[in-house]
């Protein structure tokens, strides 16, 4: 998909440094996979210590010792 986008030159020559990109495209699309990633990571952190089916290092060492 084709955007026009201004984006300031010295923050998209990081960009192309931190990413070893031959283009700026690559550039930004990496930069934009990076922070999706970033975001899904964040979303399942949020979630740490929530679930309530998990098994305590308790219950599986008492499944192993039964089994």
């Amino acid at each position: 998909m084709k955007t026009t986008v201004d984006i300031p030159e010295n923050e998209l020559e990081e960009a192309l440094r931190h990413t070893n990109a031959k283009t700026k495209t690559e550039a930004v699309a990496l930069a934009v996979a990076d922070f999706n990633r970033r975001q899904r990571l964040a979303k399942l952190a949020a979630k740490m210590g929530t679930f309530t089916d998990m098994l305590t290092r308790a219950d599986l060492k008492k499944m192993r010792e039964t089994d």
